[in-house]
């Protein structure tokens, strides 16, 4: 040590030199491996494969370089519910707060269903919405469906309704059909007027047809035929018979 008045202090050290060929085998050794962190692994968006789903929100998947599958939760915005086997992409700082935000490529791409939490409202400010496809369309509701609509039109070559009640209110009812059949147990029907014009009408009753009216006025063109095993004309005050010519018995 060597020290000068008044200004500095200065120190040396001489250390042992080791030997170039005692240091090679240290710097040839590899450096000890660190266990993978799913943090440092899944840095911006990374893509993944799903290895298992828990729900339609919650899913495990397998990131290339890590050896465990990881949790993730589907994003908002990723409304197609992956399904195992789906090629995706995940992001986020890791955790519990992984996304899964895409699905680049589908397993089964025969299949696909888009699912949220909570009301979805499907809006066109400017424009329709069409939906179609090519095999059939099948609408469900665990509630009621409701459509609303200045003009409502179907169109089909076949149609089939069940309906356990049906009411219906309106101001008008046109029926245009070349063939038209109704079959029940009870036929109830209360109007004001009927007004019912045919070519040929025939009627068929095996039990009792009762008519109670104020006024009864029945006119044929040409024949008016009356027939039965007993017939009964009775009247309280006058029983009128009028032709040119009478013919009884």
């Amino acid at each position: 040590m060597t020290m000068t008045a008044g200004t500095s202090i200065s120190t040396s050290v001489h250390a042992p030199a080791l030997a170039e060929s005692e240091l090679a085998p240290l710097l040839q050794k590899a450096a000890p491996a660190r266990p993978l962190q799913q943090s440092a692994v899944l840095q911006g968006i990374t893509m993944a494969k799903v290895v298992a789903s828990h729900s339609d929100d919650s899913h495990d998947v397998m990131v290339s370089g890590s050896p465990h599958a990881i949790a993730c939760r589907r994003a908002a915005s990723c409304l197609l519910v992956p399904a195992p086997g789906d090629t995706v992409m995940v992001a986020g700082p890791g955790g519990d707060e992984l996304y899964l935000i895409a699905i680049v490529a589908q397993a089964d791409a025969r299949q696909a269903t888009l699912a949220v939490e909570g009301e979805l409202t499907l809006a066109s400010r400017s424009g329709g919405i069409a939906v179609r496809g090519a095999g059939a369309l099948d609408m469900q509701s665990d509630t009621a469906i409701h459509t609303r609509a200045p003009e409502w039109n179907l169109s089909a070559a076949r149609s089939q309704c069940k309906v356990s009640e049906l009411e219906y209110q309106g101001a008008e009812v046109r029926f245009s059909v070349l063939v038209s059949r109704f079959v029940g147990r009870a036929c109830e029907v209360v109007l004001d007027r009927l007004h019912l014009l045919t070519r040929s009408s025939f009627r068929l009753t095996e039990e009792i047809e009762q008519v109670r009216a104020g006024q009864i006025d029945m006119q044929s063109s040409s024949t008016m035929r009356l027939h039965a095993k007993n017939t009964l004309v009775t009247s309280k005050e006058l029983v009128k018979v009028d032709a040119e010519q009478i013919h009884m018995g």
